[in-house]
């Protein structure tokens, strides 16, 4: 009875074959893949949450900012976490919500 080295010998002609070859050509492969997948899906969105960070940052009175469910409206008073929000013309409809509800900030002219 063969061994599998031996039938793998056999199987080439005789010329030694490296068992351990497949699984270094498995692995450069595994380690391609996940570099792609890095600089195309997680680079670019670690760089847009830095953005939308920054904008956050940097927002004050009278800026119109975008909520993530797509409202518009002009902040109106700014604490640590929260922003008070103005909505539409009335002068009513004043929303206080947290910073991570803003998506984007434009800036007041």
């Amino acid at each position: 009875m063969m061994t599998v080295f031996e039938q793998a010998t056999v199987a080439t002609g005789g010329a030694a074959v490296d068992p351990m070859g497949g699984v270094v050509g498995t692995l450069i492969y595994m380690v391609v893949i996940f570099a792609l997948f890095y600089f195309i899906a997680i680079r670019p969105q670690r760089k847009e949450q830095k953005r939308i960070e920054a904008q956050i940052a940097s927002m004050e009175t009278g800026d119109v900012v975008l909520t993530t469910c797509g409202f518009y409206g002009v902040v109106m008073d700014i604490t640590e976490d929260d922003v008070i929000v103005e909505f539409g013309s009335n002068k009513n409809c004043r929303i206080a919500m947290k910073k991570s509800a803003i998506a984007q900030v434009e800036k007041a002219e």
